[in-house]
């Protein structure tokens, strides 16, 4: 505020705190059933009226019965393709195992990368905030820091 300007009536702290006070109230009638109580959430949604007539509640579309795959292959066609790409898939552990990868090693280096995920994440937000600060890009801040944009 400049010096020897007036506040403006009705702003400041108080005025926004009546307008919240009053903005309460109106919310709380509203939300008051024909019988002056608080009506639950759930008829709150209807006491402002009901776009449809009558009294006929929710009904959900048919379920279609789809009798055959997405690409038109009969679910028996299905049932084959997923034996085969399990069996596929049991191929490539049995072939993992004998290159000598265990269980336990994936799992640590599947939570490493989560967690080079993680910082790296990090590191993106600051220099997104960095280069808010500067009113560059992130792009430009790359050099800087000896970063690639591949990075």
């Amino acid at each position: 505020m400049a010096a020897g300007s007036a506040p403006l009536p009705g702003s400041g702290p108080a005025h926004g705190r009546r307008l919240r006070v009053r903005d309460a109230a109106v919310l709380a009638e509203q939300r008051r059933s024909p019988s002056g109580r608080v009506a639950p959430p759930a008829q709150r949604r209807s006491l402002g009226g009901s776009r449809r007539s009558g009294g006929a509640g929710f009904r959900p579309p048919l379920p279609a019965a789809p009798s055959h795959g997405a690409d038109g292959e009969a679910p028996c066609d299905d049932i084959e393709a997923l034996k085969e790409k399990d069996r596929a898939l049991d191929r490539e552990i049995a072939q993992l195992l004998s290159e000598g990868y265990s269980v336990e090693e994936l799992e640590k280096h599947i939570s490493l990368l989560h967690e080079y995920n993680e910082i790296k994440d990090a590191g993106q937000m600051l220099l997104g905030k960095l280069a808010v600060i500067r009113g560059v890009t992130t792009k430009q801040l790359y050099p800087e820091y000896d970063l690639e944009l591949s990075d």
